[in-house]
């Protein structure tokens, strides 16, 4: 029983591993997912229980940077409420219409959109786009960081 216990959470890690890539899927998460169902199977030998809670923790809050990064970029680079906004509907309806590159390039458009809307300048409007790029460029490096890091250590714990 152990084998299917290891297999089952290895195979959770790997999906969520490819999640961290892939926004399809809630790639840390899955990653934790995996670690939880190893450690609880494995009655905690293998790691112990404050190793889940800290990981639990990280993954919880990357999960949230990830999502606010660009929103922070965004305000960081003078987006109004407006261009906040804008990004927000744009990430959303370019994730349901256009997958992969909806979700990159729907923010950056909504959020530009959003500030033309709200009678900004062409100049101000593209700025506050790019500020949302730039947020969701570095939560992605951190959420894929993350992931790398977790999904080395969920190995480690299972080798060693």
């Amino acid at each position: 029983m152990e084998t299917f216990w290891q297999i089952l959470s290895t195979i959770l890690v790997l999906v969520g591993f490819a999640g961290t890539f892939l926004p399809m899927l809630p790639g840390l998460p899955l990653v934790y997912g995996g670690f939880l169902l190893w450690g609880i199977a494995g009655h905690w030998q293998d790691y112990s229980l404050s190793t889940a809670l800290v990981l639990g923790v990280v993954t919880v809050v990357v999960t949230m940077l990830d999502y606010w990064a660009g929103v922070v970029g965004a305000k960081k680079y003078g987006a109004s409420a407006a261009g906040i906004w804008g990004a927000i509907i744009g990430g959303i309806f370019g994730m349901i219409f256009f997958s992969v590159v909806g979700l990159i390039a729907g923010p950056l458009v909504g959020a530009v959109a959003g500030e033309l809307i709200s009678g900004k300048s062409q100049r101000h409007a593209w700025r506050a786009g790019w500020g949302t790029f730039v947020g969701f460029l570095a939560g992605s490096f951190i959420r894929i960081v993350t992931g790398i890091i977790m999904t080395g250590l969920f190995f480690y714990y299972l080798i060693f």
